[in-house]
């Protein structure tokens, strides 16, 4: 919602007038610099959008080059410290943007006289130059920004989380846990276009890509199954993404690392994904984005937005994008089509009504259930010469369609409190044909194979309040929440007979030639019908205890049940008023760095079949967190260094059995601790960094190491420079390493440690054109995608390919 000015919230009121004589004794008016030298461009308003080519430089000529290329008059102070610098500032910006990024970390601010002058103020040194300046702006030049959900827009490779993904409104420095964020910068980028592709350069998360259309992800070792949608959402099906996600209707994408029971629903020692939309913009903006690849892959992406009415009361956005092609291994192709509309209405100076609606359908034909077997009948590894072997058939296809809505409704009282309701609903149709091939003699397999149809329905509901208080002396923040969800999921399959198999030549699987057979024979053992509910109330507080320590305290309460059955086993659950405690300490050690710790305890209903039928029991455990945070380079880059300890009891682990189609699990008990180190942000001027390096062991309770198909270490980076002596290039380079693994129930089947590099270069030809060129995988490294399964199928990662893109913007 639209933020207006309000008086005595910022200093630049208070002593404007004395600020602005004294800038006016001692300046340099740069606006008549321009009269000497090549005519000045018409002056712009503060909420056009410019093309602008300022290099990082000394801050004084960096204003100079502002003020000829936007015609806006800056008021330099006289004793201006030489010695400043500022960021790069290349492409398409509004003025106000133009001028916070120029004076980041610079210690001043700005206010202004009128639409085209403006003149610089100091500013406290416990914020940032960019957040006064948006806060001296007067009201007849305010941006509003609706980029993402509350006007949260992260910088280059420095991402900033959005309120939902911490649940309490905090910042990256007042979560007592680590947070990473993708940018929308590195995904345009390396061409990051699918979920998969954008988590795999998230330090600390592993993309478990066992077969072609179906993804796991882990964190500290651990499987992830919150993802969000703007805080809203439920654990996936299974705990597995179904199809591909596009990304381009997401503005970045929020990780929160570890245990999250108060945060974001039931306690999972992993982490919470929280996709954050792209949000309708005050100004227009379009963009048409182009691009092919290795194996006839295209791709065509529009976006636009802005106001649709003369006042900017009500906005819009329109995202949709087209994407096909072939693949690298045999027989295997997908088509993904992406159409989203958003509206946002300021029904009132304090309200603000946001709806929107998706549709993502994904094809994919040659898709595989499980991938290539890796080990034979007796156990042995099995190598294939070739990284495109699959066991996709020309017949087998997974064909997905999936809906989405959301309204979102937030209200500002007048005392500092706010109010958010928010309703979204989500409607997901698969159809496959698929077949599953395990090791049945030295050349044969056993041919698994079904056709299988499935409906689900989600419904989630949350409404929360928050905003500050007094106690002691002193202020505080509170929130409050009560959150609904409620899933409803139908699924048959059909096979040749009750068996649902048949002895086929390996040969003869890896070359397509499985003849489909007819799938007419089903029964009520084939099918799941089921319902889930999950009701809770949440409140969580932040204390101020002194000017540098906080105390972050809450709990959340849980009701979950569920009923039918799903492939012959009872889906039965009940879970009531479980309360999940949560706390942490932030304690500031300078206005750079902090150091926090946090501690809570785990809970989270599992929906899995276990070995003793029905499902398996609930996960239990407590998980600690500490570390310590810092802005460098004058707030340019942030780092991150943690180390965690969790102890989980009845850990959901798969056993390698299919009954029904569904894998059979059990409960084991362990226990993991690691260490994590990021950072994120500008290192140098035009040199961007976003990465980092992850430990983590994992013991089960006898004290041996458990779940070795997760990497001990693993390293990612990416990281790209704009040239100085021609800032219209940048280059780039992403690296993912990660150590040895193996299956876990199989030491025969091995992955050694191996890394993968990528390269881009870009340039922009003016203030609309750009050209990238990307390469994946340049050293040409064999890899297997994965080793999750404990069945020890999977397939070989994609060699070494290109993309070239072409994108247009205004």
């Amino acid at each position: 919602m639209a933020k207006h000015y309000q008086p005595g919230r910022t200093p630049a009121v208070q002593w404007r007038s004395n600020a602005l004589r004294a800038a006016l004794a001692c300046t340099l008016l740069v606006g008549t610099v321009q009269a000497h030298g090549a005519p000045a461009p018409a002056s712009a308003t503060s909420v056009d959008k410019l093309s602008l080519n300022i290099p990082a430089q000394p801050l004084r000529q960096a204003l100079l080059m502002f003020s000829q290329q936007s015609g806006q008059n800056v008021l330099l102070d006289g004793n201006l410290d030489a010695g400043l610098r500022s960021s790069a500032v290349v492409g398409s910006y509004s003025a106000e943007d133009a001028l916070a990024t120029l004076l980041r970390g610079s210690g001043y601010g700005y206010a202004r006289t009128d639409a085209v002058t403006v003149y610089l103020v100091p500013v406290a040194n416990d914020k940032s130059a960019s957040s006064q300046a948006s806060e001296m702006t007067l009201p007849a030049t305010q941006i509003h920004s609706h980029t993402t959900q509350d006007g949260v827009q992260s910088e280059g490779y420095q991402g900033k989380p959005v309120s939902s993904t911490t649940r309490l409104g905090l910042t990256d420095r007042e979560t007592p846990q680590a947070i990473t964020v993708v940018t929308r910068q590195q995904m345009d980028d390396f061409k990051l276009n699918s979920v998969k592709d954008a988590l795999r350069s998230a330090p600390s998360v592993t993309v478990e890509q066992f077969e072609t259309d179906r993804t796991a992800f882990t964190s500290r070792g651990f499987k992830i199954e919150n993802f969000e949608y703007d805080g809203m959402g439920m654990p996936f099906s299974g705990g597995v993404l179904m199809g591909e996600q596009d990304m381009t209707e997401f503005e970045q994408i929020d990780v929160l690392h570890g245990a999250n029971g108060l945060m974001s629903g039931a306690g999972d020692p992993s982490a919470t994904v929280n996709l954050v939309r792209k949000r309708p913009t005050d100004t227009f903006q379009a963009e048409i984005d182009t691009s092919i690849g290795s194996w006839d892959n295209r791709r065509l992406g529009l976006d636009v937005a802005g106001p649709l009415t003369q006042s900017g009361n009500v906005r819009g956005r329109f995202i949709t994008a087209h994407d096909k092609g072939n693949s690298y291994l045999d027989h295997y192709s997908h088509e993904v089509n992406v159409m989203a509309g958003l509206l946002a209405f300021d029904l009132s100076d304090a309200d603000t009504l946001t709806v929107g609606f998706s549709q993502q359908d994904s094809y994919s034909n040659g898709s595989t259930w499980g991938g290539l077997p890796i080990a034979d009948y007796a156990g042995n590894r099995i190598h294939y010469s070739s990284r495109s072997s699959s066991v996709g058939q020309p017949w087998t296809y997974w064909n997905i369609q999936t809906q989405r809505a959301f309204a979102e409704l937030k209200h500002e009282f007048d005392n500092g409190w706010a109010s958010t309701i928010t309703l979204t609903g989500t409607k997901q149709h698969s159809d496959t044909k698929m077949l599953y091939a395990i090791p049945f003699t030295a050349d044969s397999v056993l041919a698994y194979i079904n056709r299988t149809t499935s409906r689900e329905t989600q419904l989630t509901g949350e409404a929360q309040l928050s905003g500050p208080f007094s106690l002691l002396g002193r202020e505080h923040e509170l929130t409050l929440g009560a959150n609904y969800g409620r899933l409803h999921h139908t699924e048959r399959g059909h096979y040749r007979d009750a068996s649902g198999n048949q002895v086929e030549s390996l040969a003869d699987v890896l070359a397509g030639n499985v003849v489909q057979p007819e799938m007419n024979y089903t029964d009520d053992l084939n099918t799941q019908l089921f319902t889930d509910r999950q009701k809770s109330l949440y409140a969580g507080a932040r204390f101020s205890l002194a000017d540098d320590l906080h105390w972050i305290a809450g709990a959340r309460m849980l009701s979950a049940d569920g009923d039918g059955a799903g492939y012959g086993s009872p889906h039965d659950t009940r879970v009531h008023g479980k309360v999940t405690p949560y706390t942490g300490l932030v304690y500031d050690l300078t206005p750079q760095w902090s150091l926090y710790t946090s501690w809570t305890e785990i809970f989270k209903p599992q929906y899995l079949r276990s070995t003793a039928g029905g499902l398996i029991e609930p996960l239990e455990g407590t998980s600690i967190e500490a570390g310590v945070k810092g802005r460098l380079f004058d707030e340019r880059l942030t780092v991150t260094a943690a180390v965690f300890k969790t102890e989980q009891q009845n850990v959901a682990e798969t056993t390698g059995e299919i009954v029904g189609g569904q894998y059979l699990y059990r409960g084991v008990d362990f226990k993991s601790n690691g260490l994590e180190l990021e950072a994120s942000g500008e290192l140098l001027p035009g040199l961007e960094l976003a990465g980092g390096y992850t430990y983590v062991h994992i013991e089960d309770n006898q004290g041996e190491k458990a779940r070795r198909y997760v990497p001990t270490q693993s390293l990612r980076g990416s990281l790209t420079y704009r040239l100085p002596s021609l800032p219209q290039a940048k280059v780039g380079t992403r690296v993912q390493w990660q150590g040895s693994t193996e299956v876990d129930s199989n030491d025969r089947v091995k992955q050694s440690a191996y890394a993968l590099v990528d390269l881009m270069a870009s340039y922009d030809f003016d203030e609309h054109w750009s050209t990238s060129l990307n390469m994946n995988n340049v050293t040409d490294q064999k890899y297997l995608l994965s080793l999750y399964q404990a069945a020890g199928s999977t397939n070989y990662g994609a060699p070494r390919n290109l993309t070239a893109s072409l994108t247009w913007k205004y």
